[in-house]
């Protein structure tokens, strides 16, 4: 079968390789790929900065955001020939460690755990793959190819999680302002919609598909400069972008009582960063900053409920571009006006 492999940590060793079929000792579930989709950490593999072959080979097949058909199923295991399916990505450590052993294997505290396709286990990008059933989500067969979204969809129902968790005001937050317009940001700005917040997002991108895709969501779209935010007083703010200085600019503007999630993990650059002023903001305004990342079981449910519950015309406005296997190569040549790309293995 053909999978799309790299050979960590030699930079561009980006190959579509023949490779054997995968063992059933690597997962009881059978699954064929519908699609891949690709994001920044793909391309950050690609380039060598990081990235972790299994142990029993040289090359790591790459790919951590899936969409597959079941193609074998043992019994009583809540799957069935046919079902749409998503892998998650990271695994618990083998020790485990105590967040491991409650489930949050996001939250592995000694960093033993492993992720399909970037550290340690073999991805999605492959023709057909192999998982434990219990690392299998069912999605909504009607969703078709929206469904890969459900991998960054579970980033941001993790952030939503944690910042209800950590709301602590009796009424419910009001006005969400999300920094990025990329596939996190305007899946971060579809929960808050369902959440019944008034929802702002912040990009550059003054033309292309992003502003009228977040005017369809009944967001308020801004593309000015970032220091005009603060006149929003946001409740919530999820800053998706991962640029220095949009973050420097927003620490120290929170506002009584709100918090600031942290998704984005952009270039290390140095910026100018005032952080007497964060921390006077911080400590006056009773302010919370948190950083999210992964996910576990229970975020990738309620990213499937949250994609149940969505527009599909909308999600599939989030799609911009879909690449044949054949030509696998286009798809991590980040272009102008991209949203999401995938790689289509299979009709959905």
């Amino acid at each position: 079968m053909r999978a799309i492999t790299v050979h960590p940590p030699n930079p561009n060793s980006i190959e579509l390789r023949d490779v054997p079929e995968p063992a059933p000792e690597h997962g009881a579930l059978l699954v064929e790929a519908i699609a891949l989709g690709v994001c920044g950490t793909d391309r950050e593999i690609i380039a060598g900065e990081y990235g972790e072959a299994p142990a029993d080979n040289e090359r790591l097949i790459l790919g951590h955001e899936s969409l597959g058909r079941v193609r074998d199923a043992p019994d009583d295991c809540g799957l069935k020939r046919g079902d749409h399916v998503v892998g998650i990505v990271r695994q618990p450590d083998p020790v485990p460690c105590v967040a491991c052993a409650a489930g949050q294997w996001d939250m592995c505290r000694n960093g033993q755990y492993t992720e399909h396709g970037i550290k340690g286990l073999n991805g999605f990008g492959a023709e057909r793959w192999r998982i434990d059933p219990a690392f299998a989500v069912k999605v909504d067969p009607a969703l078709g190819l929206n469904a890969v979204l459900m991998e960054p969809a579970s980033v941001v129902a993790k952030a939503w999680d944690h910042a209800h968790r950590l709301w602590r005001v009796a009424d419910t937050p009001r006005r969400l302002l999300v920094t990025g317009a990329g596939p996190i940001g305007l899946l971060a700005a579809l929960l808050g919609k369902q959440r019944g917040l008034d929802v702002h997002i912040y990009d550059r991108n003054k033309t292309g598909p992003k502003p009228e895709i977040a005017a369809a969501l009944g967001a308020t779209y801004h593309c000015d400069s970032v220091d005009e935010l603060a006149r929003l007083a946001a409740d919530i703010v999820i800053e998706c972008t991962g640029v220095p200085n949009v973050i420097a600019t927003l620490l120290p503007q929170v506002t009584p009582d709100s918090l600031i999630c942290l998704t984005g993990v952009g270039a290390s650059r140095r910026s100018e960063f005032d952080i007497g002023l964060f921390n006077r903001s911080m400590v006056l305004n009773n302010g919370t900053v948190f950083g999210s990342v992964n996910a576990n079981l229970r975020h990738y449910q309620m990213a499937a409920d949250a994609l149940a519950r969505a527009d599909t015309k909308w999600l599939s406005r989030l799609i911009t571009r879909r690449v044949p296997l054949a030509r696998f190569a286009e798809a991590f040549d980040h272009r102008k006006g991209d949203i999401k790309t995938v790689i289509e293995f299979a009709a959905a």
